[in-house]
């Protein structure tokens, strides 16, 4: 991999860290709020996932599947393992909503970094 390409996976390493303990902390350990306000916290890691996936070089097809087959993977493993949490489809669709959130503000991200040319040609700032 190269040197630049690594350094821009850095990030998505981070998040998967952070979403790692996020998802699979006890519940006990989990702080509370108003109702369904975890939804909000599924859907900002997922949109980070995303968008620090693509970010690191990856296509937009492998990070719809991939992002949406961990967080389908994360729920079904919240209900089975012994970490008192629950799973839940609504959780999975933050997931996924997180998800087309991160890919749209990456391709704006993107845009902004665009600019044309007098000849119209694109350049990079």
């Amino acid at each position: 991999m190269p040197p630049l390409r690594s350094r821009r996976a850095a990030p998505l390493a981070v998040v998967i860290l952070i979403t790692l303990v996020m998802l699979f902390s006890p519940g006990s350990t989990v702080p509370s709020g108003p109702p369904n306000s975890d939804k909000i916290t599924h859907l900002l890691m997922f949109a980070a996932l995303a968008y620090a996936a693509r970010f690191a070089g990856f296509g937009v097809t492998a990070v719809i599947v991939w992002a949406g087959l961990y967080a389908a993977v994360s729920e079904v493993l919240q209900g089975l393992l012994p970490i008192h949490r629950s799973a839940s489809v609504w959780d999975w669709v933050a997931d996924v909503v997180g998800v087309a959130i991160g890919l749209v503000i990456f391709r704006a991200w993107q845009a902004g970094r665009r600019r044309p040319t007098p000849g119209g040609r694109v350049e990079e700032r």
